[in-house]
């Protein structure tokens, strides 16, 4: 069955503590583990990947170059993320 990348987090974590849940039960096979195991490090890489992405929101929008606080519309993202590799 294939799975939307574009969840929201709360939705990835909700299913990754029904992965956990079940490989706590002890009552899946070792395949079904090794699945339910895989299933989850998948899961934890997109909620790794969603929290990396909202970090740099959050530094965009409280840090300007001199690292004062400062408010920026969300657009400036991805500028933000061109200075930076151009740094």
């Amino acid at each position: 069955m294939a799975r939307r990348v574009d969840k929201k987090f709360d939705e990835t974590i909700e299913e990754l503590e029904g992965v956990v849940q079940k490989l706590e039960s002890g009552e899946l096979s070792l395949e079904d583990s090794l699945a339910a195991f895989e299933s989850g490090v998948r899961l934890i890489k997109i909620c790794n990947q969603k929290l990396g992405e909202v970090e740099k929101k959050v530094e965009l929008l409280v840090k300007d170059k001199e690292g004062k606080l400062k408010l920026s519309p969300l657009e400036d993202l991805e500028e933000h993320e061109n200075r930076e590799k151009d740094d």
